[in-house]
């Protein structure tokens, strides 16, 4: 009987054994059909990784984004640090825009960033048939890399020409949007208005609320500007060094301030003398052009005018809004701060380069022949 109890245990154990590896390979089996998103499933912390966006036609402004992560990056940018600020819906979101910065949700009134925490919106616009801009649109991307976030680069350019940037920029590591139009333009100003408002329209529609600046794909900047501009409630403007592509012109263009306040504005060339003395014969109450390179404004002021004393019922805001912000800045410059105090020192240049170069050398060698 001993023997026999014996024999029978034997068996159950064997029977338990061989149940327990089934049920371990039929485990094992269909884990292997899961998907491998379900591996970060239970991890710790994720690895934040870039995200970049595909290009994006003007003419569908109402079409949501699509947000692609490139595998294998690693730069720091994420969309999470600035998702008070930036809208990133999913392809098949259509629901209207977030309410504006200031609504009551709850009873309680959402509370305006830090300044240091404030989304920069550059906007930069990319003019046809320039062979010098893809060097520069490269620069001004290893520029922006190195502000601190959060950061929005917006680029906008026609759409037969959008492959190559598209391309350049999911290298860049800097969060970017990348919009398109199809209409043709014979007159370049209106060409860069409409692509402008092209920006802008973008931003209004996405609540995209941070400080917008048009970041012209020539300039060069001085770190500290970008973290000057957080600052600015609701204008800043500044003064901006016009450099020549032949390097024998220099010019100030931009406001006189007298502690952060607009006093006047200057054009002076500074070619033959590098001190700024101004005189009063240098200063006029309006500036003779705009230089849009030479302005930041809050992004509230496109769907919530009211906040900066505006009246709502202005006529063609949305259709044209670059046109309503020029209005705005031109309007008073009570509302204007000067960056940095004083006004007192350049941190934008921009150069001034013709789309076409003459090359001397090539003409020589020609009559050579």
């Amino acid at each position: 009987m001993g023997s026999l109890d014996r024999s029978k245990k034997k068996i159950q154990l064997w029977k338990k054994a061989l149940l327990h590896f089934v049920l371990c390979f039929v485990t094992g089996f269909f884990t292997g059909f899961a998907p491998p998103s379900a591996v970060n499933l239970f991890s710790a912390s994720a690895v934040e990784r870039s995200p970049v966006v595909v290009v994006v036609p003007a003419a569908s402004i109402k079409a949501a984004e699509h947000v692609v992560e490139p595998a294998g990056s690693t730069a720091n940018r994420s969309l999470e640090g600035i998702s008070r600020s930036v809208l990133v819906p999913t392809v098949n979101d259509v629901d209207p825009p977030p309410p504006h910065e200031g609504s009551n949700v709850g009873g309680a009134e959402e509370k305006s960033p830090h300044p240091r925490e404030r989304l920069l919106i550059l906007v930069t616009t990319v003019r046809r048939d320039d062979r010098f801009q893809g060097a520069f649109l490269r620069r001004l991307a290893h520029t922006l890399r190195l502000v601190p976030p959060p950061l929005l680069w917006i680029v906008v350019q026609a759409h037969e020409d959008a492959a190559a940037t598209a391309a350049m920029l999911r290298t860049t590591g800097v969060m970017y949007r990348h919009l398109t139009f199809k209409e043709n333009f014979t007159d370049p100003e209106a060409e860069a208005d409409h692509q402008r408002n092209v920006a802008l329209s973008h931003v209004e529609y996405h609540r995209l609320t941070g400080i917008v600046h048009f970041a012209g794909a020539s300039n060069v900047y001085d770190l500290q500007f970008f973290e000057d501009i957080r600052d600015v409630e609701a204008f800043g403007t500044w003064p901006v060094a016009i450099v020549s592509s032949n390097r024998k012109r220099v010019a100030v263009d931009g406001p006189v301030c007298n502690s952060s306040k607009v006093q006047g504005w200057i054009l002076k060339d500074l070619s033959y003398d590098n001190r700024l003395l101004i005189t009063g014969t240098d200063m006029s109450p309006k500036p003779r052009k705009l230089n849009i390179s030479g302005f930041a404004f809050n992004s509230s002021i496109l769907w919530d005018p009211e906040r900066w004393g505006r009246p709502t019922s202005l006529p063609d805001t949305s259709q044209d809004s670059i046109k309503f912000v020029h209005e705005v800045i031109l309007e008073d410059e009570t509302k204007l701060k000067g960056i940095p105090a004083d006004c007192s020192r350049i941190m934008v240049w921009h150069l001034d380069t013709p789309s076409i170069l003459s090359l001397p050398f090539h003409s020589k060698n020609q009559g050579r022949r």
